[in-house]
């Protein structure tokens, strides 16, 4: 049972990327799966979440500018992420739940989170 993260890298400011939570072992479709990000020195936070149906939820900072979805098919969830800014640089994080609450960690699986640099 594992989840990969990947799809991080440098970019621009108002740069893009697309990163994707990628399931081995398990369904993803029988998870909600949150994308969680934490910056140097700051705490975990939640960022977006889709649900088992495809509800969507996304922080305020980031309304408007990502974009969450699920691919069952490849057992996949990705992050879009539009007009990034310097201060959406961290380290991003996918993990599983039965529901989505962005202000608690999640209490399933894991990725091991990839990197994100948006500069200046």
């Amino acid at each position: 049972v594992q989840l990969q993260a990947s799809g991080g890298g440098l970019v621009d400011d108002g740069g893009s990327l697309r990163l994707s939570c990628a399931a081995s072992g398990f369904a993803l479709d029988d998870s909600a799966i949150t994308w969680y990000r934490q910056a140097p020195g700051m705490q975990r936070e939640g960022v977006s979440c889709i649900t088992m149906d495809g509800t969507t939820y996304y922080t305020d900072s980031v309304k408007g500018r990502f974009t969450i979805s699920r691919d069952n098919d490849k057992n996949t969830v990705y992050l879009q992420m539009n007009s990034l800014k310097p201060e959406d640089t961290a380290v991003y994080y996918c993990a599983t739940d039965i529901y989505c609450d962005l202000t608690a960690m999640a209490r399933g699986n894991w990725g091991q989170g990839t990197q994100v640099t948006v500069s200046s």
